[in-house]
C-alpha cells in the first residue's frame, strides 16, 4: 500500500489529494475510518428508474467479530433538525453497544429495527436482552423518491453483512447515494490521521454522510470557491444535514469521546457552513480501545489518556472532517433524479484553477 492509493477510491474516482490539493496531516494506510483497526464499513446502494436514489450504510465499530463488545462513546449535536437513535442511552451509559446505520430520513426507523434483527439473527449479544441501535439520517428527497420507502430491512442487513475493512468507496454510495453538499453532488466519504500522544501512535478516522450548505458558502483551504462556481445551484435557502462518525483506537473515556464529537463543527466550519436552521448536524465518536475491559462486568481495569493529551486528537478530528466533506463532493459524479433534477459534480478543473491562484495546489 502506498500513499498514491489515497488518490482515488476503489471505483476509480479521484479524491482531493489525488487532485494535488494540499490538505494538512498524515493519513493512515487507507485514509479512511477503516484505518482504525477493526472498523468495517458496508453499503447497499439503490439506483433504479428515474427517481430512486438512496441506500443504507452500515458501520461495525469492532467489525463483525467484535460486534458484541461495546465501545466507549459520546455524541454531540450542533443543530438538531435530524435524528440519531440510541444517543440517549449513550449519554447515560457512555457506551456504543451496536453497529451504526446511516440512511435517508424516511428510512431511519427501518434501519434501526433491522439492526436489532441482524444482531438477533446472528446471535450477537449487546450485553443485555434488548438493544438500542444507533441509526442516523439525512434528507435525500431532492433526488430520491423518499416517501416511496424503498430502503428495507433486507437492504440494511445486507449492508451490515457486507461490511469490510480496507479501502472505502466514496461518493454516491450507501446512505449517501442521493445527497448533496453546497449544491454539488455529494454523499459518503471518509478520512483518517495518524497522531502521536505520549510517545504512542494512534489513529483517528471519520466517516461522513454529507448533505448540507449553500453554494456561496463553499470554502476550500480558506478560498471562497463557491462564490465563483455558480452554475447549477438549486436551493433558495439552506437545507440538509450531516452525520459524522469519528473512530479512534486511542484509549478514551466517554466524556473524552464527547469532546472529540464536539470538534466536528470546527472541521465543518473550514468548509464554509454556518449550520443552517433546517440542518441536522449530529455526531458520534467512539474508542475501540479497552476491548477486554468492556467485555466484563464488575471492576474494570482500563487505560485512558489524560485530557491534557487530547489536542492531537482534536486536530485530527478537524482535519478528517474537512477532508471527508471535500471528498464527498470531489469523488463524485453528476446525478439526475426525482422530478428531473440534475445535481452537478464539483468541477475539478475549475476548482483547481481557483486554488492555484491562491497557491493552494
Amino acid at each position: 500500500m502506498t500513499s498514491r492509493q489515497w488518490d482515488s477510491t476503489p471505483g476509480g474516482k479521484r479524491r482531493a489529494r489525488g487532485l494535488g490539493i494540499l490538505l494538512p496531516g498524515s493519513p493512515g494506510q487507507y485514509n479512511a475510518i477503516t484505518d482504525v483497526n477493526g472498523v468495517e464499513v458496508g453499503y447497499t446502494t439503490l439506483i433504479e428508474g428515474d427517481d430512486i436514489r438512496t441506500g443504507v450504510t452500515g458501520i461495525l465499530p469492532r467489525g463483525r467479530i467484535g460486534a458484541g463488545t461495546p465501545c466507549m462513546a459520546g455524541t454531540y449535536s450542533l443543530n438538531g433538525n435530524g435524528e440519531m437513535t440510541g444517543t440517549i442511552w449513550i449519554e447515560e451509559a457512555g457506551e456504543l453497544q451496536t453497529p451504526v446505520t446511516i440512511t435517508n430520513t424516511a428510512s431511519c426507523g427501518v434501519t434501526r429495527d433491522a439492526t436489532m434483527r441482524w444482531l438477533v439473527e446472528n446471535d450477537i449479544g449487546t450485553g443485555q436482552d434488548w438493544g438500542l441501535p444507533v441509526a442516523a439520517e439525512t434528507y435525500d428527497g431532492d433526488l430520491n423518491d423518499i416517501n416511496g420507502f424503498h430502503v428495507s430491512a433486507t437492504h440494511t442487513m445486507s449492508a451490515l453483512d457486507n461490511a469490510t475493512g480496507g479501502l472505502v468507496e466514496m461518493g454516491s454510495v450507501g446512505g449517501g447515494t442521493g445527497m448533496t453538499t453546497y449544491e454539488f453532488k455529494a454523499g459518503s466519504a471518509s478520512a483518517s490521521r495518524l497522531i502521536d500522544a505520549r510517545g504512542r501512535q494512534f489513529t483517528v478516522g471519520t466517516f461522513v454522510q454529507s448533505n448540507f450548505g449553500l453554494r456561496p458558502e463553499l470554502t476550500v483551504l480558506g478560498v471562497a470557491v463557491g462564490r465563483e462556481l455558480t452554475g447549477g445551484a438549486f436551493r433558495a435557502k439552506g437545507a440538509g444535514s450531516i452525520i459524522a462518525i469519528v473512530a479512534t483506537d486511542a484509549p478514551l473515556l466517554p466524556h473524552q469521546c464527547k469532546r472529540l464529537a464536539r470538534r466536528v463543527p470546527l472541521g465543518l466550519a473550514r468548509t464554509g457552513t454556518i449550520g443552517h436552521n433546517s440542518s441536522g448536524d449530529i455526531f458520534l465518536a467512539f474508542s475501540t480501545a479497552n476491548g477486554k475491559a468492556l467485555q466484563s462486568g464488575g471492576i474494570r481495569h482500563l487505560e485512558a489518556l489524560a485530557d491534557s493529551e487530547l489536542d492531537p486528537l482534536f486536530q485530527a478530528v478537524v482535519e478528517t472532517v474537512e477532508e471527508a466533506v471535500l471528498d464527498s463532493m470531489i469523488a463524485n459524479e453528476t446525478m439526475t433524479g426525482r422530478n428531473g433534477l440534475t445535481v452537478h459534480s464539483l468541477p475539478h478543473d475549475e476548482l483547481l484553477s481557483l486554488l492555484n491562484k491562491a497557491g493552494k495546489v
